[in-house]
C-alpha cells in the first residue's frame, strides 16, 4: 500500500510537471480570490483543479495553480529600501516641500521619520532625520495563464470581464496601462482560458458590476430581478455566491439607475466611528498672483467685478464653515488649499509638486481640462476627486460628480407631474428647437395638447411667439399643468405673460407652469418673477433656497460675520464639504460610504451617489422646486 501511494505521488508530480503547473501553500488570511489575483488567474481556474477549496481553505493547504502558457514582456519594477537617515538642522524659511525636493523624498516620508511633524509645524532650529533609500530596478515576468485579446466592437470593460469570468478590477490589474474607455482594436491581457470556457456575449443583455456591500435585496430594488432570476442568468452565483466586483448578466431592458426617490434622509451623525484626521485638498482658481495685497480697495473692486472669483471665495467660506461644524462633532481636518489659477499648466505644476496619495479626497478643480488631469493622475491611487461646481467631461472610477445628469432632472420632473396628471390637464408649449422634447412629453402624456411657436412668414425661421387665440378654450376650471420648453428668453417672456392673463380666481382656473430645463430663458429683465410666482413655476434643480427655520445656526453665523445672507455658493461649499467629512467619518473611505441607499441633505443640497456602469459616482438626488412668493422652495 505504501509503495502504491509513493508511485501515485511520483506520477502526480510528473504529470504536474508535464502540464506546467505549480503549487501554492495557503497562508493565513488568504482567499481564493486573493490567490487568483496573485498568480493572475481566475478563481474558476483554481477551483477546477482544487474542488475541495470551495468549501474549505485552511492555512498550509497545498493548491495546484496553473502556470502560464503565454508569458508577457518582462516589466521593469522599481523598489526602494530604507538604508539609514541623514541628520538635518532646519534653517530659516525651509519648508517640508523644499526639503522633500532637496533630498528626493516625499513629505510623508519625512513625517514618518519625524512623528512630531504630524502635529507640529516645521520651524527653524528643529533637528530632523531625512530618510535615505537605495533604489532597485528589477524585471518581473508574470507567470500566469494570460493571453492577448483584441477588443471587439461594442465591447467595454464590463463585457470583457464577464466574458473571461473575472472582475473589472482584475482586468485592470492585468492591464495597468489600459485606457479609461477601451476602443475596438485595443489589445488587452486576459486569462488564457479555453475558447469553450469563454462566456458568450449577447446583445440582448447588459452587464452590471456588483458594488461593495451590495446584496440580493439591493439588486432587486435596482433591477427588479429576484435572487432566483439572477442565478438563472448567472449560474456561477449558485456555487460561489454574490461577491463585490463580479460582473452579472441582466436583461438590456433594465435600467440600473436606481429609482430611490422615496428614500428617507440618512443621518450620518448617528453613525460616526472613524475619527482619524481627514486629509482634504481644495483646488480652486483663487488667482492670488493677480491680487495686490498693498491695495485693499483695488482687491475689493476685483472681487466685485470678477464673478468667477466671487463664486470661488463664497465656496471657500462655505468650506471653512463646514470644517468648523465637523470639528464640533469631533472630526478634525487637515485642509490644503491650492490655487489652480484656472490654468491646466498650473494644475500640472501642483500635481508634480504635491503628493496626494495619502489624501481622503480632493475637491475641484473647476476648469474642465484641469479636473480631468487631476482625476486621471489620482485614479491609480484611488483618491476621490469631487466635481463640486462643474460636470466633468469623463467620470473616471475615482470621480464623484455632485451635479446630476440632465436625464435625471427630466425624469424627476416628469414623474412629479405624473403623480398629479390624473387630476389635471397637461399642455405642452415649445419652440421649434425643442420639438423633440415636446414630442417626448406627448408620449409621456398622450392626452396633452401640443402648441408650437410660429414661423416667420418670410424666412420660415422660428419667430418665437404663439397667437393668443391658440390658448382660447384651453384652460377650464380646475388645474392645468403647462410645460414650457425653450431656450429663447423672448419666447419664455411672451408665453409667461399670456398664461398669466388666463389665470382666474372667479372661474377657478389654476395654471401651473413647469419645465424640464430651467435655463437662462427664464431669467433676466424680460421675465417678471411675480408672474412666475403667480404660475407657481416648477422645475428640477440641484439645490433649493435654504430654510432659515431649519438652518438658523448656519445662517446666523454667516450673517454675524459678513452682514448679509449666504449665497447659494456658500451653501454649496458647506454642504459638499460637510457631506464628504461625515461620510469619511462613517467608513474607512468615501467609496464605502457612498452606497446608493444613503441619501443626505444639508442646507440647500442633497446627495445620493450611484456608481455609474462605466465609471465613477454620480449624484442622483434631485429637487423639484417652485416659485412661492418670490422664494424658491421645495415642491411637495
Amino acid at each position: 500500500m505504501k509503495k502504491l501511494l509513493i508511485i501515485i505521488l511520483i506520477g502526480l508530480a510528473l504529470n504536474l510537471g508535464a502540464q506546467n503547473y505549480t503549487e501554492h501553500s495557503v497562508k493565513a488570511g488568504e482567499t481564493i480570490e486573493s490567490i487568483a489575483k496573485k498568480y493572475l488567474v481566475t478563481p474558476f481556474d483554481i477551483l477546477a483543479l482544487n474542488p475541495d477549496a470551495k468549501s474549505s481553505l485552511r492555512p498550509n493547504t497545498i493548491l495546484i495553480i496553473p502556470n502560464s502558457k503565454v508569458k508577457n514582456e518582462p516589466i521593469e519594477e522599481e523598489s526602494r529600501e530604507l538604508i539609514g537617515y541623514k541628520k538635518h538642522k532646519v534653517k530659516r524659511k525651509e519648508t517640508l516641500y523644499g526639503l522633500s525636493q532637496k533630498y528626493g523624498v516625499s513629505e510623508e516620508e519625512i513625517k514618518k521619520a519625524n512623528r512630531f511633524l504630524y502635529s507640529e509645524n516645521l520651524k527653524k532650529g528643529d533637528k530632523i532625520r531625512i530618510p535615505r533609500f537605495k533604489t532597485f530596478i528589477s524585471k518581473q515576468s508574470y507567470k500566469n495563464t494570460v493571453k492577448k485579446y483584441t477588443v471587439q466592437p461594442k465591447e467595454g470593460k464590463w463585457r470583457i470581464a464577464y466574458k473571461f469570468g473575472i472582475t473589472v478590477a482584475e482586468l485592470e490589474a492585468l492591464n495597468p496601462n489600459m485606457k479609461p474607455i477601451i476602443q475596438p482594436g485595443d489589445e488587452l491581457n486576459v486569462p488564457n482560458i479555453e475558447d469553450k470556457a469563454e462566456k458568450p456575449i449577447d446583445s440582448l443583455y447588459n452587464y452590471y458590476e456588483v458594488l461593495p456591500k451590495e446584496g440580493y435585496y439591493r439588486l432587486k430594488l435596482k433591477t427588479g430581478l429576484t435572487q432566483e432570476e439572477l442565478e438563472d442568468l448567472n449560474p456561477e452565483l449558485k456555487d460561489g455566491g454574490l461577491k463585490a466586483g463580479m460582473v452579472l448578466k441582466i436583461p438590456a431592458s433594465i435600467d440600473t439607475v436606481s429609482n430611490l426617490s422615496d428614500l428617507e434622509t440618512t443621518k450620518l451623525t448617528s453613525n460616526l466611528k472613524n475619527f482619524k484626521t481627514k486629509k482634504l485638498a481644495l483646488m480652486m482658481p483663487y488667482h492670488l498672483d493677480r491680487i495686490d495685497t498693498d491695495s485693499i480697495e483695488e482687491t475689493k473692486a476685483m472681487i466685485r467685478n470678477n464673478k468667477l472669483l466671487s463664486i470661488v471665495l463664497d465656496f471657500h467660506v462655505g468650506v471653512r464653515m463646514a470644517l468648523d461644524s465637523a470639528r464640533q462633532l469631533g472630526i478634525s481636518t487637515d485642509l490644503k488649499v491650492l490655487d489652480t489659477r484656472y490654468q491646466a499648466s498650473r494644475t500640472r505644476e501642483l500635481l508634480e509638486k504635491n503628493d496626494f496619495s495619502g489624501y481622503d479626497a480632493v475637491i475641484g478643480p473647476m476648469e474642465e481640462k484641469s479636473f480631468d488631469r487631476v482625476a486621471m493622475a489620482l485614479r491609480r491611487s484611488r483618491v476621490p476627486v469631487i466635481a463640486a461646481l462643474n460636470k466633468p467631461k469623463e467620470v473616471y472610477g475615482n470621480v464623484f460628480q455632485t451635479i446630476p445628469e440632465d436625464k435625471l432632472f427630466e425624469r424627476a420632473m416628469i414623474d412629479f407631474v405624473k403623480k398629479d396628471s390624473l387630476k389635471s390637464k397637461v399642455v405642452v408649449i415649445s419652440d421649434r428647437a425643442n420639438r423633440s422634447t415636446a414630442e417626448k412629453l406627448k408620449s409621456e402624456f398622450p392626452s396633452a395638447k401640443l402648441i408650437f411657436s410660429q414661423p416667420d412668414k418670410k424666412t420660415g425661421k422660428d419667430a418665437h411667439f404663439i397667437y393668443h387665440t391658440e390658448l382660447e378654450n384651453v384652460f377650464q376650471p380646475g388645474k392645468t399643468i403647462v410645460f414650457l420648453e425653450t431656450n429663447s428668453n423672448a419666447f419664455a417672456s411672451s408665453v409667461v405673460s399670456l398664461l398669466n392673463g388666463h389665470i382666474s380666481d372667479e372661474d377657478d382656473i389654476e395654471i401651473v407652469l413647469v419645465t424640464l430645463d430651467k435655463n437662462r430663458a427664464f431669467e433676466g429683465k424680460n421675465i417678471d418673477n411675480n408672474n412666475l410666482s403667480n404660475l407657481k413655476f416648477h422645475y428640477p434643480s440641484v439645490n433649493k433656497d435654504f430654510d432659515e427655520a431649519k438652518h438658523r445656526s448656519f445662517v446666523r453665523s454667516y450673517r454675524k460675520k459678513y452682514g448679509i445672507s449666504p449665497s447659494k455658493y456658500v451653501a454649496r461649499g458647506f454642504d459638499i464639504t460637510l457631506d464628504t467629512l461625515l461620510r469619511l467619518a462613517t467608513e474607512d473611505n468615501l467609496y464605502e460610504a457612498s452606497a446608493d441607499i444613503i441619501e443626505t441633505e444639508y442646507v440647500e443640497n442633497k446627495f445620493r451617489y450611484n456608481k455609474s456602469l462605466f465609471g465613477g459616482y454620480i449624484n442622483e438626488a434631485v429637487y423639484i422646486v417652485k416659485y412661492d412668493n418670490l422664494r424658491i422652495v421645495e415642491a411637495n
